[in-house]
């Protein structure tokens, strides 16, 4: 009865969207879905960052933005709540020498448009630190400090991944092109917490929970097989989709991109450095979510993230 009710509105998305999308998503009408769902591999009570903000010390994090880039401010919020002194650094900033790099513990590069994103999601703002040989030098600098981390969430994740070259043992990164259903995704999805080196997962290894999305330009792309074999071998993949059954998600919307292998987060090999498609910043606190159990607390589970930065700076 749903199907048939629906068909109309499928109809329309195939011709609108990716007609192969439209078909995967009407094809689930009529398959066994439990619904969302959440399991934790740890305390979301237990604040282990708590010990640390009792000290009163506060590491700074600069909380970085270009032109067009718009998830500061929920960034500086969960970095704040997690015991840091979250600092406001436009690009601008770094490129007059009003703030420098070797201020700050760690990098948090933001979501959002920058430029548009008319050179490709991250791909201007990439340019502009790899193009001007002191940004490059600087931000270079910076990742090769080992009491330094960096986290990139959407487009500062398409950004962070296209300054790999920067980056030590980021070889292998996939850069970010257009979702496979050619339209815009902002969703709740479901996601799974692998076994890797990345310091913000620490922890978390097979949590299975919900996060929102919300990107054009998403889709895992590979220089070739032997670096998709690589990154998954080296078990540098920290994050992948996985739908209501728990199994990895191929198929759209559960995958809401077409990464393959459901892959959406990666980390570089020392852990330090940390790439992600989802939005975590976005959802920290649980009335944020959609959707969530009505045991959890104020704070969401991915809180934990933020608080695991924490930890490690110490």
């Amino acid at each position: 009865l749903q199907q048939l009710w629906s068909q109309n509105s499928h109809a329309i998305q195939r011709e609108r969207d990716n007609a192969d999308c439209a078909d995967q998503e009407f094809a689930l009408i009529c398959q066994p879905d439990p619904g969302l769902s959440a399991s934790l591999s740890f305390d979301i009570s237990d604040d282990v960052a708590a010990p640390m903000i009792a000290t009163g010390a506060r590491p700074a994090i600069a909380i970085l933005r270009e032109q067009g880039v718009n998830g500061q401010a929920e960034m500086a919020a969960a970095f704040h709540r997690a015991g840091f002194d979250a600092v406001d650094v436009h690009m601008s900033d770094l490129k007059s020498g009003r703030r420098h790099l070797s201020d700050f513990k760690g990098l948090a590069a933001c979501g959002g448009f920058s430029y548009g994103d008319v050179l490709g999601a991250g791909e201007g703002w990439a340019k502009g630190v790899l193009f001007d040989a002191a940004m490059s030098d600087q931000f270079q600098a910076f990742f090769e400090r080992q009491d330094s981390f960096a986290l990139g969430v959407c487009n500062g994740c398409q950004m962070l991944s296209a300054l790999a070259p920067l980056i030590p043992g980021s070889d292998h990164w996939p850069r970010f092109a257009r979702n496979h259903s050619e339209q815009y995704e902002a969703r709740l999805v479901r996601v799974k917490v692998e076994q890797s080196p990345s310091i913000l997962f620490e922890g978390m290894v097979g949590s299975e929970l919900p996060i929102v999305v919300a990107h054009g330009e998403g889709r895992a792309q590979f220089g070739g097989a032997e670096s998709f074999d690589q990154l998954e071998s080296s078990k540098r993949v920290a994050l992948r989709y996985v739908d209501n059954l728990g199994q990895t998600a191929s198929l759209f919307p559960a995958n809401p991109n077409g990464s393959p292998n459901g892959i959406t987060g990666l980390c570089n090999s020392d852990g330090r450095i940390t790439i992600m498609m989802p939005h975590p910043e976005r959802v920290f606190r649980r009335v944020q979510l959609s959707w969530a159990p009505d045991d959890w607390p104020e704070d969401s589970p991915w809180m934990r993230l933020f608080r695991n930065a924490r930890v490690w700076v110490d």
